[in-house]
This record gives structure tokens, C-alpha cells and sequence, in this order.
């Protein structure tokens, strides 16, 4: 069935389409969707037919991720490259990196590297503030997150929860999507690991 959904004008009217034909869906109002994210390549394995059906339908997009993927300070920014190219594949406007160290998946939650901090262990407040900063310059009407969960328990996906959450309220952002992953497949993939050994 089709949804109501409501989109702000540039003047920042609120308009609201009604039921409509998917077609004419976005015809009349353009808006902004900031994406945020854990890491280089959750963009486009969590969000990428999204981002790209909006890009597509001539809304602007942007990309953040909370860290660069890099779990130690190595030299090695091909993430980052991949990050570009993916978020330009997509349509993306804009693509932001916060910078903060990959926390790794697993029991074992490593010590920061020297002169970065985990995003696991980043300050909640601190991350949001950074965020919020973008949603505002941006003034975007939809952020796209996480569920609480993070999909998987990963300590980076959580934290992009509590930050997205907290971002959008500082920043007035009027709506939140957030992403899920389907319990069925994470069973099975678990099951596999273990048969594995992984």
C-alpha cells in the first residue's frame, strides 16, 4: 500500500503527500537524507538501494561514516577510496568521515590506538555534537541509522544508534529510519561461522 509521508519544502513548509502513485511520489518536494553509518561499506550493504532510488529520484544525499575502517593507524586508506567511489556510485552529494578508529568484532575490545579513540568507546555526547553539526548545515529531514541493536551486536553499529538518535535531537531532525537486518539470515550466517570455526 502507499504511505503518507512528509517531506519540508526549501522554504521549510512542511508538505505532505498523500496516497500517491510511487511515480509521483517525490515529483513536487526535494529533500535531504543524511546516512550515517559505521564503516566504508555498510553504506552500501545496509542502505545502497535506498540511497540510490533517492539520489535517483533527485533528492541529496549524504554519507557519513563514524570511522575510516581502520582498526590500527596503519597508512592504509583504501577504505576510504572504496567509501568515495561506492557513495559516488550511489548518487551520494556529500560523503563525511568522523574519524574515530574501528572497535573491531568479537570479545576482545582492543585498546585505542595511539592518538585516536574507538568508536565504541567514544563519547556519546561528543560524537552527536559532530553529527548534528552536519545534519544542521545540511538541514536534513531524514536521518538513516541503526536499530538498537546495531543488527548484529557489532560495538560500532550499537554506538551508531545512541549517536544517530542523540545527533537528530540536537539537531531537530524530524525523522529517523533505521536499518535491520533480518533475524533468519544472521541465524543462519551464525551457524555457519561456528560450523566453520571462524
Amino acid at each position: 500500500g502507499t504511505h503518507e509521508r512528509a517531506w519540508h519544502t526549501p522554504t521549510g513548509q512542511a508538505h505532505t503527500n498523500g496516497p500517491a502513485s510511487p511515480k509521483h511520489r517525490y515529483d513536487h518536494v526535494m529533500s535531504t537524507v543524511v546516512a550515517f553509518h559505521a564503516h566504508p561499506d555498510d553504506e552500501v550493504i545496509l542502505t545502497g538501494g535506498t540511497l540510490a532510488k533517492a539520489a535517483s529520484a533527485g533528492h541529496r544525499v549524504v554519507v557519513v561514516t563514524a570511522t575510516d575502517g581502520r582498526i590500527d593507524n596503519d597508512d592504509d586508506l583504501t577504505r576510504l577510496d572504496e567509501l568515495r567511489s561506492s557513495t559516488g556510485i550511489l548518487g551520494a552529494q556529500r560523503t563525511e568521515c568522523l574519524g574515530y578508529a574501528d572497535s573491531g568484532y568479537g570479545p576482545e575490545f582492543y585498546p585505542d590506538p595511539p592518538g585516536r579513540v574507538r568508536f565504541g568507546r567514544a563519547d556519546v555526547e561528543e560524537a552527536a555534537q559532530r553529527l548534528a553539526a552536519i545534519l544542521r548545515a545540511e538541514d536534513a529531514q531524514l536521518l538513516l541509522s541503526y536499530q538498537a541493536n546495531g543488527g548484529y551486536g557489532h560495538r560500532d553499529h550499537v554506538q551508531v544508534h545512541h549517536v544517530g538518535k542523540r545527533a537528530a535531537e540536537l539537531a531537530g531532525t524530524p525523522r529517523i529510519l533505521e536499518a535491520t537486518m533480518p533475524r533468519e539470515l544472521l541465524r543462519r550466517v551464525s551457524d555457519l561461522c561456528r560450523l566453520l570455526h571462524l
